[in-house]
């Protein structure tokens, strides 16, 4: 008996992977499909809260620097915005690296759909971040300092190998945060993982295209020297090397690993298909 017959002797799944990978791999192709499938509305108005959602991460990190000082202290703050996004079922862009893609390569939903998913998630967390922060800004003046010391350095941080590595590495931790938060059915889990993907992120920091958007549109609603074309000039940066890290550092490398449930299901809906016509 070879490894591949005894490993499915011993599981009590028939697919060509342990019963684990498989559970976890169709829980992310249907709900790719399901959020793939959205109306442009439900897209916008979930990418708006998303980015409203996240704020309350970043408010919370800037509590906590400006009482002590400690980024990696705030980061442990900031996963309360990852909490919001898990429990409120909102959305980042940098979250729909892995599920959508898993959608669409299991034959689900178009690539047309994925682009906007994607344009419309983005476009709509930076307005929602941008009001967030304009009225934390009004809240808080006592923390305008701290709030254009964190925006000014990813603003002014020009583009360098350090900084590509940054934005790399920030795409697929939170790409990652995903594949853990999907992997389980425990809420519990889940929000460990969104806590560590939180502290991660805004605690080291990493290069996060919509997190450290709000900390920049911060800094500038509190009048800092810099304004939108710096921001632009990271920004661009930014979500090339997050969508890299994302979607070729951890979302290529599992789509392979489960490449033959993603036969399966495209089989099984030509098979539905076929039988319907």
């Amino acid at each position: 008996m070879d490894d591949e017959a005894r490993r499915r002797e011993l599981g009590e799944n028939d697919a060509p992977v342990e019963e684990e990978l498989e559970t976890a791999f169709d829980r992310i192709v249907d709900e790719g499909a399901q959020r793939l499938h959205r109306s442009w509305p439900s897209v916008l108005v979930t990418g708006f809260f998303g980015g409203i959602e996240v704020g309350l991460g970043v408010m919370g990190y800037l509590a906590v620097e400006h009482a002590t000082g400690s980024k990696l202290l705030g980061g442990l703050a900031f996963g309360i915005g990852f909490v919001a996004l898990l429990l409120a079922k909102s959305e980042l862009f940098t979250e729909g690296f892995l599920v959508p893609l898993a959608a669409v390569a299991a034959k689900q939903a178009r690539l047309s759909l994925l682009f906007k998913l994607w344009g419309g998630t983005l476009a709509s967390n930076l307005v929602g971040g941008w009001i967030f922060m304009w009225l934390v800004v009004q809240a808080f003046p006592q923390w305008h300092e701290t709030v254009i010391e964190s925006g000014t350095q990813f603003a002014l941080a020009p583009l360098s190998v350090q900084t590509a590595a940054l934005a790399i590495l920030g795409g697929s931790t939170i790409t990652l945060m995903t594949r853990m938060q999907h992997g389980t059915d425990s809420v519990p889990a889940k929000i460990v993982a969104a806590m560590g993907g939180g502290f991660l992120l805004a605690g080291l920091p990493l290069f996060h295209s919509v997190l450290d958007s709000l900390l920049i549109f911060g800094a500038i609603h509190a009048g800092a020297s810099f304004g939108y074309l710096q921001w632009l000039g990271w920004f661009w940066y930014a979500v090339v090397f997050n969508v890299i890290g994302g979607v070729v550092l951890v979302t290529a490398l599992r789509l392979v690993r489960s490449m033959e449930l993603i036969k399966e299901r495209r089989e099984e809906d030509g098979a539905r298909t076929g039988g319907a016509s």
